[in-house]
């Protein structure tokens, strides 16, 4: 009987150490896990092309558990980046600026996008140029969102009073949501204009909407780096092994796009079908990514001046200093 029950419990252990072993990594550790997140925009597509062709899983290892998250405006990613929910991700800067001028422990470790941003009306709104917006209701994905604070800008540049939010004293009533409704919120009256990424720029042009600023008149037109890649110091500066393999990935994706266009295409279209089940035309999707310049470089002093604006648009409480938030840029 002793012998049994010897025999049973060191079976018991080999199955134990087996289990463990099979979820580890080669030296029998457990694995690590990386939680990427980005949202369902065209100037995420980066991140899409990674995924689907594996360029993360194969870079980072078979000693590290791969998963993914997505967003829909960069407030909540943010939120999810300091609560430790995701390790890096797609972003775009306006919400890396403000939260990094708050104390926030976040690098950006590469460019993604640039350029892409339009500002459009519906067919209802009666806004057929600048001039025409006054009193309107404008949409973004967030409040001091990237798109947000390009759109802002330039009507700051302009130095007309009244084409300003109502939050710094004009007469633009401002309102945020999902970039996906903005067809249904058009159709509806809700809101009259969008600053939006995109495809969604694109489908609600297509839709009957009206192109009021191009990508290339909005502020920073081309030269912001409208989604970029970022990392909280735990993996920025405690991993940066680990770190230098997620950009090696992402600059991979990167340059896919910029060699096989459409196969880039072809996997955004599905990625953004899975995420929001809307299936976009094909030639809609050529003509947004046509907009969009994908880079991994990043012009540090074209941040700081966005920056800089964020602050005279009071989204941001203090003129703060923006050194050391980049962790590879020009």
């Amino acid at each position: 009987m002793k012998k049994w029950w010897l025999a049973a419990v060191l079976l018991g252990l080999s199955a134990v150490l087996a289990a463990c072993g099979g979820n580890g990594n080669a030296q029998g550790g457990a694995k690590e896990k990386m939680v990427i997140g980005y949202f369902p925009n065209i100037d995420h597509a980066p991140a899409m092309v990674a995924r689907e062709n594996g360029y993360y899983e194969k870079a980072l290892g078979k000693g590290v558990d791969v998963e993914y998250i997505t967003f829909p405006d960069g407030g909540t990613f943010m939120a999810a980046l300091k609560a430790g929910e995701i390790d890096a991700g797609l972003v775009g800067p306006g919400p890396v600026l403000n939260n990094f001028s708050n104390g926030a422990d976040v690098k950006i470790l590469a460019g993604a996008s640039s350029g892409g941003t339009v500002v459009v009306a519906s067919e209802k709104s009666g806004v057929d140029s600048v001039e025409d917006m006054a009193g309107k209701t404008f949409i973004t994905p967030g409040i001091g969102c990237t798109h947000d604070v390009q759109f802002e800008t330039y009507l700051q540049q302009l130095g007309n009073d009244k084409l300003a939010s109502s939050r710094i004293g004009g007469t633009l009533n401002h309102v945020t949501g999902n970039p996906a409704s903005y067809a249904a919120m058009f159709e509806s009256g809700k809101v009259d204009l969008a600053a939006v990424p995109e495809p969604w720029g694109s489908i609600l042009v297509e839709n009957g909407a009206k192109v009021i600023i191009s990508s290339d008149d909005i502020a920073y037109g081309n030269t912001l780096p409208n989604t970029v890649l970022v990392a909280g110091s735990k993996l920025s500066e405690d991993k940066p092994e680990l770190a230098a393999k997620l950009v090696d990935a992402h600059q991979q994706a990167v340059d896919f796009i910029n060699d096989n266009p459409d196969k880039a295409r072809k996997i955004a279209i599905q990625s953004i079908k899975d995420l929001t089940h809307q299936e976009m035309d094909p030639a809609i999707v050529s003509k947004a990514m046509d907009r969009i310049t994908y880079t991994t470089d990043v012009n540090e002093a074209v941040l700081k001046e966005f920056g800089t604006s964020s602050y005279d648009l009071e989204f941001l409480k203090e003129n703060p200093s923006f050194d050391g938030l980049v962790a590879h840029g020009e």
